[in-house]
């Protein structure tokens, strides 16, 4: 089969202004000359069509090599949406539903107890795995503050064998909370993960290779990478406690990438390039499917991309990263849904739909306004960087 590149077209022809895109370019120009960051790509698609891309600044700054269209960069939580749409396909075969339990699918959490081990309210649900409402906590594997987040790091979550064993170890520690009763950044994504290979009988990657990856053309995204893959990948940054943007060497963050990891994180494992992840936003906008191959039904997209907080979550700010959870601003499964952009104070349409990555990566689709964005970096986000995704987000409105 086939797979046809997106087309491309001018901003004019889409009601964008070409000037007004180029401010972006100018911003994030900007950003580089003053090593803020190494480089960007980005890439914006109107009606179906790719109206501006650019590459800017370094994909690796010792050795001056200019970062390219078809750089790779580890996406980390722009992973997430990826899952939530394997869940999708899942759900269409009739092997889960929203309201069914989570030990309905993973029976180790049948016996899972509340916060300091109390009773629970009712047992968590798949709505609320897929919407960070379950109860569960987050572990980096240091500098845990949280008596959750530390136990997940005592018993070795991310030193276990596959995803079921992963599973198991989570199950094993009491909840954080009462399930519903907070939204939580946690690893609900990565336990879809086990979801989805106990459902399947598939491994994640293969997973996702044969139902999104391979239909959708994405050959540049995956869990692992080819040695020609390697060649284009990005050298990541940072600049925790230093100055300078130096060269991020944490195993956590840098696993080998030639080698499919024993736990294939579902909410932070993936590679892609911009105009991979460009397809996977553009089958999303078009209601799941992508140059006639259908992905997930429309319903599902709608399902996926609705907000599924109550009012009562929505009322307060929460944050994660450079994401917020607020008034205007819900979540849907695996990504966050402004349903109300003017409460938010938000220059975008109805319904949008957006996550980002640890890495700085970061995306959007406009149903409303027929649009998409991804930005790709590949600095480690921090307390005090720009906030590239609302900066963008007011440029596309001003070129709109």
């Amino acid at each position: 089969m086939t797979i046809e590149p997106m087309p491309e077209g001018t901003p004019e022809e889409v009601g964008l202004s070409a000037a007004g895109l180029a401010q972006i370019d100018d911003m994030l120009a900007q950003y580089i000359a003053a090593k803020v960051l190494p480089g960007a790509v980005t890439l914006v698609a109107r009606h179906g069509k790719i109206v501006h891309r650019s590459a800017l600044g370094l994909k690796d700054i010792a050795r001056g090599e200019p970062l390219a269209f078809d750089t790779i960069f580890r996406i980390f939580s722009m992973t997430k949406p990826v899952t939530a749409v394997a869940m999708m396909v899942l759900c269409e075969r009739g092997l889960w539903s929203p309201d069914d339990t989570i030990a309905k699918h993973l029976p180790e959490f049948a016996e899972v107890k509340g916060p300091d081990g109390q009773p629970l309210d009712h047992p968590p649900t798949m709505r609320e795995l897929m919407t960070h409402t379950a109860g569960f906590g987050y572990s980096l594997g240091f500098g845990e503050s949280d008596a959750v987040d530390q136990a997940y790091t005592d018993i070795g979550v991310w030193e276990a064998d596959d995803l079921a064993d992963f599973s198991r170890r989570i199950a094993s520690v009491p909840l954080a909370y009462q399930p519903g009763s907070r939204w939580r950044y946690s690893l609900s994504m990565d336990l879809q993960g086990a979801i989805i290979e106990k459902l399947s009988g598939q491994t994640l990657p293969d997973f996702m290779a044969e139902h999104i990856f391979a239909p959708l053309g994405m050959s540049d995204t995956g869990f692992a990478l080819s040695e020609d893959q390697i060649r284009r990948l990005a050298t990541p940054y940072h600049k925790y406690f230093v100055t300078e943007l130096s060269v991020l060497d944490h195993p956590r963050f840098t696993k080998d990438p030639r080698v499919v990891p024993a736990i294939p994180a579902g909410g932070a494992g993936l590679y892609s390039t911009a105009s991979d992840y460009a397809r996977f936003a553009q089958m999303l906008l078009n209601r799941g499917e992508l140059g006639g191959v259908r992905i997930i039904q429309a319903s599902s997209v709608a399902l996926m991309t609705a907000n599924h907080l109550p009012d009562a979550l929505m009322a307060t700010e929460l944050v994660a990263g450079m994401q917020k959870i607020g008034p205007g601003r819900g979540y849907g499964f695996n990504g966050a849904v402004l349903d109300d952009p003017v409460l938010a104070g938000a220059p975008v349409g109805r319904g949008t739909y957006q996550w980002d990555g640890a890495s700085g990566v970061w995306f959007w689709i406009d149903p409303e306004n027929d649009l998409l964005f991804v930005g790709m970096i590949q600095r480690m986000m921090q307390e005090g960087m720009p906030r590239l995704q609302e900066l963008t987000q007011d440029a596309i409105h001003r070129a709109l």
